[in-house]
């Protein structure tokens, strides 16, 4: 297979495949991004075309973040199942699936069922479970760098792409736009074919850091356990507080994140005169500020205590929200702000998946993660609905950012009730690992 001979060529070569794996899900995540962040651009454009209320679109766009949440669990289970690659696949099919069907719709329950239902499906099979998941499989070493990789590509791809999904949106509509998305995941699609595998044994190799090649772990369960082996680790982490800061804390995160300035961004600064594309603009410096950011915050997990790091990254994102929401969205304002939030976008998941593997184990670690990451979108999906509802309701957006901030404030004040793991946590024990 292409994938073995590249592999041994590169062996040849003192480079490890994980590399190509690893690169290839950055630009799958990358990908999707793109349709992730186009919910963001459609806003105004459908609400003009069809006469929808925000809040109506804000529910829409709400049960997409949803399901983006729930299926990560359920995601690592199918990939532990089924394959990563296959479940990949499967996953890019129903989003390109889902957006070009959404050019004929005329009816909001149209948007809800493709955007909210094929879409969520689609793109929670490819959140941030599956860097997690390709993380764990083929790295030892420097896996805290590779997490923050997979994340800022994911979290900045969706910041990124928003400029020039706004700018083809205002010159050619929205269809046009989305078509963009469409080609580039039928490219990644393609990269997945040829170059994702699900294991480093598949190409015989051990996991980058290790000195032997670890036996490919064989699922004999039927697909039945696989879906229900989420809900047992669920049932079986639920004792532990541990799990529950981790999961309250990252709906903090989802609620101050794309929830919120994802969602509305455009919309919000509409509000002060900005157009569209100009605020996009000013989401995609946001974006390369998290890419740096991230990336920064990988390398750190790797090195210092990650409950301190959160606890500084949920703080300084808190008052970056609350200093936007007294700011006249100036020029000069926007910038600090900008950079400041830029840098903290998504700089808490590499500590998160840290600090998951550490309590729960590495077998663990996807599926637990995975439904950490339910609290993020959940988190998300009360932002994108609420603040469409104040919106519409005061006029406002404010309320929305300034309870984000808030909320951001808690989350840090609570990461600090965690212990090092193998000490007592919160007056219980870790959960064994195994």
């Amino acid at each position: 297979m292409f994938s073995e001979r590249l592999a041994g060529w590169m062996a040849g070569k003192n480079l490890h495949y994980g590399w190509v794996v690893a690169s290839t899900t950055f630009l799958t995540m990358l990908a999707t991004a793109g349709a992730m962040g186009s919910a963001g651009v459609m806003i105004q454009p459908l609400h003009q075309e069809f006469g929808w209320d925000i809040a109506d679109i804000s529910f829409a766009m709400a049960v997409r973040l949803v399901l983006f949440g729930l299926l990560g669990p359920f995601a690592a289970a199918f990939m532990n199942h089924f394959g990563v690659r296959q479940v990949v696949l499967t996953a890019l099919t129903l989003i390109v699936f889902g957006i070009l069907t959404s050019f004929l719709m005329t009816e909001v329950w149209q948007l809800v069922a493709l955007w909210g239902v094929v879409i969520g499906v689609g793109t929670g099979m490819t959140a941030l479970v599956l860097g997690a998941t390709v993380a764990t499989r083929w790295f030892s070493k420097r896996r805290g760098l590779v997490v923050g990789l997979m994340t800022a590509s994911n979290a900045t791809g969706q910041l990124v792409f928003l400029p020039i999904l706004a700018a083809l949106t205002e010159a050619y509509g929205w269809r046009t736009a989305l078509m963009l998305a469409v080609t580039v995941i039928v490219l990644a699609m393609l990269l997945v074919l040829f170059l994702m595998r699900d294991y480093p044994a598949d190409v015989g190799l051990p996991a980058y850091g290790e000195e032997t090649v670890s036996a490919r772990v064989k699922q004999d369960h039927k697909l039945l356990a696989t879906l229900v082996s989420p809900l047992l680790v669920l049932k079986e982490v639920s004792t532990n507080p541990v799990f529950w800061v981790l999961f309250g804390t990252f709906f903090i995160c989802g609620l101050s994140t794309n929830g919120l300035i994802q969602t509305h961004w455009i919309s919000i600064c509409g509000d002060f005169g900005m157009a569209a594309v100009t605020a996009a603009g000013t989401l995609a410096v946001i974006g390369i500020f998290d890419f740096f950011g991230t990336v920064f915050a990988g390398w750190l997990s790797d090195r210092f205590d990650n409950r301190f790091l959160l606890f500084w990254f949920y703080g300084l994102r808190g008052l970056s929200l609350i200093y936007l929401s007294f700011s006249g969205f100036s020029l000069v304002e926007l910038s600090i702000f900008a950079v400041f939030y830029g840098l903290d976008w998504v700089a808490t998941v590499p500590p998160t998946v840290k600090l998951a593997a550490e309590n729960f184990g590495r077998e663990k670690a996807g599926l637990v993660f995975g439904w950490v990451f339910t609290g993020h979108q959940l988190g998300a999906a009360t932002a994108a609905f609420g603040a469409g509802y104040f919106r519409d309701d005061f006029g406002t957006y404010m309320p929305a950012l300034q309870i984000a901030g808030v909320m951001c404030m808690i989350a840090a004040v609570s990461v600090l009730l965690l212990r090092k793991p193998g000490t007592t946590n919160l007056a219980t024990p870790n959960l064994a690992r195994s």
